[in-house]
């Protein structure tokens, strides 16, 4: 009955499993659903904080390339995106080691969001990131 649920109201079938837990009833649980939804959460989080990265890592890349046009909303967006790392990074500590790879995800995305913001070529942002990640993180840096 738990997977015809999952499949048909799955907000019904979370309510469910969450109830079976509360009871003990563990034998009654959808485990592989659980386990599908558990691991699913997981990646989420990791697709998070590589999309912070490279909405953070576009900024610094328009911010370096295109300095005519620097101004107040670039900045604003490049302390929010650290902000929100960091909330991210202290509530998900077991993130910390996924960091460096997810930093290398979301520079080859940002650098076809800087082109298509800046209008510059891809070939105007180096292939690998000109910034170091530590760097990145850095509150008070801003590449020149």
């Amino acid at each position: 009955m738990s997977a015809n649920l999952y499949d048909s109201d799955f907000f019904g079938w979370t309510r469910q499993q969450a109830e079976l837990l509360k009871s003990g009833r563990l034998s009654d649980l959808d485990t592989e659903h659980l386990i599908e939804e558990i691991e699913a959460m997981g990646r989420s989080e990791r697709r998070e904080l590589t999309r912070r990265l490279e909405v953070l890592l576009t900024h610094l890349l328009k911010w370096r390339y295109q300095p005519e046009f620097r101004g107040r909303s670039w900045r604003l967006t490049i302390i929010e995106q650290r902000r929100r790392i960091a909330k991210l990074l202290a509530a998900n500590p077991s993130l910390k080691p996924e960091i460096e790879n997810c930093f290398l995800d979301a520079y080859d995305d940002a650098r076809f969001g800087a082109m298509k913001e800046t209008g510059l070529s891809l070939e105007s942002f180096p292939e690998q990131s000109p910034f170091e990640l530590g760097k990145v993180l850095n509150s008070d840096y801003l590449p020149e």
